[in-house]
């Protein structure tokens, strides 16, 4: 047998090196419109470097990790991914600001069975995008061809987030007291977690998840609720970044506020508890706020308890702010006049023995 004839590359392996140049041409220019002056050198290398800003006196870097989750799946399904690099950001960087550190560079990492250019520039335009908003730059990446690792179409992604914050203003819970108020931002609808019951919804629901199962499905907005959208773009509606209205309110009410969740995986009763010192509560106000209307269809369809939406979704809460009392209402009016829906949800009490650490009633 000829050996030329049964030589094999590494394209026809199924791994192609020039769709993988093309997209980093088509990156080049994203990340270029998010740097900042501490970038001393970004794509391109084998390791971004990025100085440290000037004028912190006891800088701490805190970091995130962080994916989108199975809503990657719904992307799949319906052919979209050009939101989905703002989740994959927005999950990484408001998980750092809860801590007061401003976002200062990004990494991500994309995973696919075969390359696609066009797919994967849409991907990392909306990474761009997301760094654009939260401020942040985005400074290097990893784009893996992997053969039979994943479904034809299909691909995975992570994120990496670095910030800083002055030591002395890290917000740790420990400032946290009874008597505290309670303020929660809005959130875009689902963000990214809980897709999994989501998706188990739509398949009772419809049967198959795709465009046309979903065309015609049309609801209100949870941002703007005169306007309805279809619900495909409701169930896309990517992660809002909070780290712009945030780090404003922390310059202007530093002392004042005490604590931040980001209300993730494990919904309000979960992750409002993890900022709180022992023997507190969390005492929410049921109805002080707006669940989305995506939210509630999904409830409705799927039936779902409301103690179970609470723990699995935001339930429309996508950060949760804990401020001294006497300071709630300029915290709040200065959140919104930064473009943030604000809701004063409850206060902070004591816990009594066996009680639990947030309560919604």
């Amino acid at each position: 047998m000829n050996a030329k004839s049964t030589a094999l590359s590494y394209k026809e392996a199924g791994v192609d090196i020039e769709a993988g140049d093309a997209l980093v041409d088509r990156i080049k220019p994203l990340a270029k419109a998010t740097l900042r002056p501490e970038v001393l050198a970004g794509i391109g290398g084998f390791g971004a470097l990025f100085e440290m800003p000037k004028g912190y006196k006891e800088p701490v870097l805190v970091s995130g990790t962080d994916g989108v989750g199975t809503k990657l799946k719904l992307a799949f399904a319906l052919n979209r991914h050009d939101t989905i690099g703002i989740d994959l950001v927005g999950m990484s960087v408001n998980d750092i600001l809860v801590q007061g550190a401003e976002p200062l560079f990004f990494l991500d990492y994309f995973a696919t069975g075969r390359l696609s250019v066009d797919t994967g520039a849409s991907v990392v335009a909306g990474i761009a995008k997301g760094c654009e908003m939260a401020g942040c730059a985005l400074i290097g990446g990893e784009t893996a061809e992997m053969p039979g690792m994943y479904a034809e179409g299909e691909y995975d992604l992570a994120g990496f987030a670095v910030g800083v914050v002055e030591k002395a203003q890290m917000l740790t819970g420990k400032r946290v007291q009874s008597g505290d108020r309670v303020l929660g931002l809005a959130s875009s609808g689902f963000h990214s977690n809980g897709y999994s019951l989501v998706r188990a919804v739509l398949e009772k629901v419809l049967g198959e998840i795709s465009p046309k199962s979903l065309a015609g499905v049309e609801l209100p907005c949870s941002w703007s609720l005169d306007e309805t959208r279809p619900l495909s773009d409701l169930l896309l509606a990517p992660t809002r970044i909070y780290v712009k209205p945030v780090l404003e309110a922390l310059r202007t009410h530093q002392s004042a506020i005490h604590a931040m969740a980001h209300i993730t995986g494990g919904g309000l009763v979960g992750n409002v508890p993890r900022v709180l010192p022992k023997g507190l509560k969390a005492a929410l106000k049921a109805g002080s706020w707006p669940m989305p209307s995506v939210m509630h269809w999904v409830q409705d369809q799927g039936g779902i308890e409301t103690d179970e939406m609470h723990r699995v979704f935001n339930a429309g809460i996508g950060m949760v702010l804990v401020v001294a009392a006497e300071q709630a209402e300029v915290i709040a009016a200065t959140l919104t006049a930064a473009g943030e829906r604000v809701y004063a949800m409850g206060e902070i009490t004591a816990q009594s023995a066996g009680e639990p650490a947030t309560i919604i009633r």
